[in-house]
């Protein structure tokens, strides 16, 4: 597992024997985040059950449903339509505002791994992946593919953007990346795909949205917000020092009007996140940087401890 400040090739390749007892698929049981998320036309590969429709001369008596032809007195069939192969791309976030973290592991690692996990994940079900990795001054972008050797070549790429995070001063954020990025990666998509997104959403705006909304009328989009415990309560530390690369500010974290307002500020930026998603169908979870990314992604993918996955969601944001 990744854990610390930086992760490594061999750190996310070892994330394929972790990337088990999750799907990104709209069918989900009951306790996971996305359930009740609306079913794409096209998913995997195979038939798919699609209507029930009155019996037609040349029909093939083999689809009829006899129950239900039963039930009304009228002859009915069952009607599949064959699935094709899905493309998924992941968006990984690697900017500056990423490199932090308070606990087991920095937001970009967490970010990192989230990559890694969907990617390994959808490459043992046959589908094919691609990405869009960014930073603040760069986008590296490898279409869809089933090969492993080139999900490895895009994985290096990640992890040595990972790694070329640091605290100079002389590296500068910029809040305009993540809508650039979706923007880029818009032109890229076609239909019928998945796109899953890991970020901290620093610069969310109206172009960020739109971007997404313009993926998400072809495709389903899932979002994973990244944060840490720090940046949603400050009173454990003693003194803290915050820069975006070209200035810095000293907080007093003991100063309980200092402590409301942050809370209330990541709460507030959070919610306004999340109703915008949600207004357009689009699913939200939360990964932080507490424990292991895979063992986040197994809580609330698999419908598994509904309970304990919930309330720890809850306590995330609040």
């Amino acid at each position: 597992m990744s854990q610390g400040a930086y992760t490594s090739v061999r750190e996310l390749a070892r994330l394929r024997y972790h990337a088990t007892g999750f799907s990104y698929l709209p069918k989900q049981p009951v306790g996971s985040v996305l359930s009740g998320r609306k079913r794409s036309r096209l998913r995997g590969r195979g038939l798919d059950f699609d209507e029930l429709r009155h019996y037609r001369p040349g029909d093939d008596i083999r689809t009829m449903d006899w129950k239900v032809t039963q039930r009304t007195g009228q002859p009915y069939v069952r009607v599949f339509t064959e699935e094709r192969d899905r493309p998924v791309w992941i968006l990984a976030d690697q900017r500056l505002s990423m490199f932090f973290g308070s606990q087991y592991q920095l937001k970009s690692v967490a970010a990192a791994d989230i990559a890694a996990l969907t990617a390994w994940r959808v490459i043992a079900q046959g589908d094919r992946i691609g990405c869009l990795l960014f930073n603040d001054c760069e986008q590296y972008l490898a279409k869809p593919s089933r090969s492993p050797g080139k999900v490895m070549t895009w994985l290096a790429k990640l992890a040595a953007m990972n790694n070329a995070l640091n605290a100079d001063a002389t590296q500068s954020a910029d809040a305009s990346a993540l809508e650039r990025a979706l923007k880029k990666l818009a032109i890229h998509v076609h239909h019928d795909g998945l796109i899953v997104i890991a970020s901290d959403f620093c610069g969310w705006n109206t172009g960020c949205l739109e971007a997404i909304k313009q993926m998400r009328q072809r495709n389903d989009v899932i979002c994973a917000l990244v944060s840490d415990p720090l940046e949603r309560d400050i009173s454990a530390a003693h003194k803290l020092v915050v820069s975006d690369g070209q200035f810095q500010l000293e907080i007093d974290p003991e100063h309980s009007d200092t402590q409301r307002r942050y809370r209330d500020d990541f709460i507030a930026s959070y919610a306004a996140i999340a109703a915008s998603l949600k207004r357009h169908a689009i699913p939200l979870f939360a990964i932080d940087t507490t424990e292991s990314v895979a063992t986040q992604i197994q809580r609330q993918l698999s419908g598994h401890s509904a309970n304990r996955a919930a309330t720890a969601s809850e306590a995330r944001i609040k």
